[in-house]
């Protein structure tokens, strides 16, 4: 004998069953109502029912007996003459289908399926056409590439064009999916870093759905993701394409828009968290603040990035004008804008991969190059020029260099590499321009990667040969004053373990700007052998410290070996083993060395809790 009790007050519905009938475990027995919800009883064995204590309309309390029921044997129960209730029954609530009915889709959930077809690439095969005659991907084929398989959930993809108004629903859904922006979260890298690290936001402007421009909705759906980013404390990856706001949005009482809050909330993200930009195709007005708001900007070579397309320029008076004729990459990256230039877009999307895995955490597994290559890095001839590059790949775990910002600044070099697996930011003057003396726009480029790495936690390392800051009256006119002097205030405020190695020339404030304002300043700072020191340069030094002595023996060769004679004394005293034994800088070690000190000194050294601030967008 089975009892069943109402499980809560309520009103009797409808009985599915009567006196006598058999019914199977899980077969709904009736429908209780409270509080305008329906609830079901549903039989907890197979049996038959004997007695119905309520009828329908009857209103019961919570515990009270509703029916009877009494197990059956199980010849009875499959007795053919008996009824077994709910067999076959479509209209009951609870019903368990048949196979060939679960295949089937319920309407609700089919008119979610067929709705959301119209987001998916393959419902407008023109329009991806159209996109691949020029070489390009589409964003949802971005955001493949870029995820890992199979783990992006994307938000808002139900959106539409704000501009029922004026166009039919049909219309917006095939022409106008996720209006435009395609906005979710994915992780990257997660094979390597691990699925935790991993999650990061990703944003891109649809070039395919009116022209990638910036709707209500799509603000809607920015505004969200970037909420999310800066609470959850996500990395951000944009793909930038598109010609900036759109003025076809009829659906919403607006007049100019600029009460939108997706510049700052974006803006908010720097020194939060990692925020990645990337643009392939035009870039303009709007979508270009935003890119201008990144850590980083990748760009393909056929990329033209603008505050203004061609319709604003000639709105304003200023000339008409092609979009390839505004901003094109080649000119972008030569003053600064783009960070790492390629080829494609598969390109930028690897070279986004390998950006951001360096805010993941530290990898397991390295290749570390020989050693010994080092050893014979600098010239022995002292005024022969070498590419420091080669010294930096030569120092960090083989494959694992990214130079950020090659085109602009040029006297110093900046890259992303990892030692024993450990991501770090690493520096190096570059003796191929200007010597390596430091200028205005070099000393930008440095203290604002000095910034990036300070805001997210990577110790920097320096590699040093500067005759100093540059100098002279051509000089003074770009403010040289105020821009190499960023170095000394922004090392002055860093919370990341700084590392010196001093490779060649170490002259004066330049060299002390490559230190983190001084020689003790950094956890370590070490010379190679072939390291040379001074207030400034030896041979004007002597010019100027010795000039009466000088001027006091007769012109000719007489006072030119007088002055090699004190050349030669400033570099005896100026050599690195003087410096270490006056304690000036730390060591003199084997170039073959610099990985295992670098290894030690990221061993124990750490990083400050963070501070506020932002990456400086320059």
């Amino acid at each position: 004998m089975t009892e069943f009790r109402s499980p809560l007050q309520a009103q009797i519905v409808q009985w599915f069953v009567a006196p006598g009938d058999t019914v199977r475990a899980g077969d709904v027995l009736v429908i209780l109502e409270a509080m305008k919800m329906e609830h079901e009883v549903r039989a907890t064995d197979d049996g038959r029912v004997t007695e119905l204590l309520f009828a329908a309309g009857d209103t019961v309390n919570e515990g009270e007996l509703l029916l009877i029921s009494e197990r059956v044997t199980t010849d009875s129960r499959w007795d053919g003459a008996e009824k077994i209730q709910n067999s076959g029954r479509e209209d009951v609530p609870g019903h368990r289908p048949s196979d060939a009915a679960a295949a089937t889709l319920r309407a609700d959930l089919q008119r979610v399926v067929d709705r959301h077809a119209f987001t998916f690439d393959a419902s407008r095969p023109e329009a991806v056409a159209k996109r691949h005659a020029l070489g390009q991907r589409t964003a949802r084929e971005n955001i493949a590439d870029l995820c890992d398989e199979g783990s992006f959930i994307e938000y808002g993809a139900l959106a539409v064009a704000a501009q029922r108004s004026r166009r039919s629903e049909d219309d917006l859904m095939r022409n106008t999916p996720a209006d435009g922006m395609v906005t979710g979260i994915g992780s990257i890298n997660s094979l390597i870093h691990g699925l935790e690290a991993s999650r990061t936001v990703v944003m891109a402007y649809d070039a395919t759905v009116l022209a990638g421009t910036q709707g209500m909705r799509n603000h809607a759906k920015t505004d969200r993701m970037l909420g999310i980013a800066l609470d959850q404390k996500l990395p951000v990856v944009l793909f930038a394409e598109g010609g900036g706001g759109r003025p076809g949005d009829t659906d919403m009482p607006i007049v100019a828009g600029l009460h939108v809050s997706t510049f700052a909330s974006y803006a908010r993200l720097s020194g939060q968290v990692p925020v990645i930009g990337i643009v392939s195709g035009r870039c303009f007005a709007g979508n270009a603040a935003l890119l201008g708001c990144s850590d980083v900007i990748i760009a393909t070579r056929s990329s033209n990035i603008g505050m203004g397309g061609p319709a604003m320029v000639e709105g304003g008076g200023l000339g008409v004008f092609k979009p390839e004729q505004i901003g094109p990459g080649s000119v972008q990256h030569r003053n600064g804008v783009i960070d790492i230039l390629v080829e494609d877009e598969a390109r930028a999307v690897a070279a986004a991969r390998h950006y951001l895995s360096f805010f993941q955490g530290r990898t397991r597994d390295w290749i570390t190059p020989d050693p010994l290559a080092l050893r014979t890095m600098v010239p022995e001839n002292r005024l022969r020029v070498y590419d420091t590059r080669a010294a930096m790949a030569g120092i960090v775990d083989a494959g694992s260099l990214l130079e950020l910002r090659t085109g602009f600044g040029i006297g110093i070099h900046t890259a992303l590499a990892r030692i024993e697996g450990r991501p770090v930011g690493l520096m190096a003057n570059n003796p191929l321009h200007l010597g390596g003396a430091i200028d205005a726009d070099a000393a930008d480029k440095a203290a604002r990667f000095m910034q990036l790495c300070n805001a997210h936690g990577l110790p920097l390392v320096s590699l040093v040969d500067t005759p100093g800051f540059m100098v002279g009256p051509d000089i003074e006119e770009k403010a040289q004053v105020r821009h190499v002097s960023r170095l000394f205030v922004t090392a002055a405020s860093l919370r990341v373990p700084y590392f010196s190695i001093v490779l060649r020339k170490g002259y004066g404030l330049g060299a002390m700007g490559m230190t983190a304002g001084g020689f003790h300043a950094p956890v370590f700072n070490v010379a190679w052998p072939t390291g040379e020191f001074g207030a400034m340069g030896l041979e004007g030094a002597v010019r100027l410290g010795y000039r009466k002595e000088l001027e006091a023996v007769p012109e000719g060769p007489q006072r030119q070996a007088l002055y090699d004679k004190l050349v030669a004394q400033q570099y005896a005293n100026g050599s690195a083993l003087n410096m270490a034994a006056t304690l000036e800088i730390d060591a003199v070690i084997d170039p073959a060395d610099t990985r295992v000190w670098l290894a030690r000194g990221l061993a124990s050294s750490r990083v400050r809790e963070r501070t506020a601030g932002f990456v400086d967008t320059w």
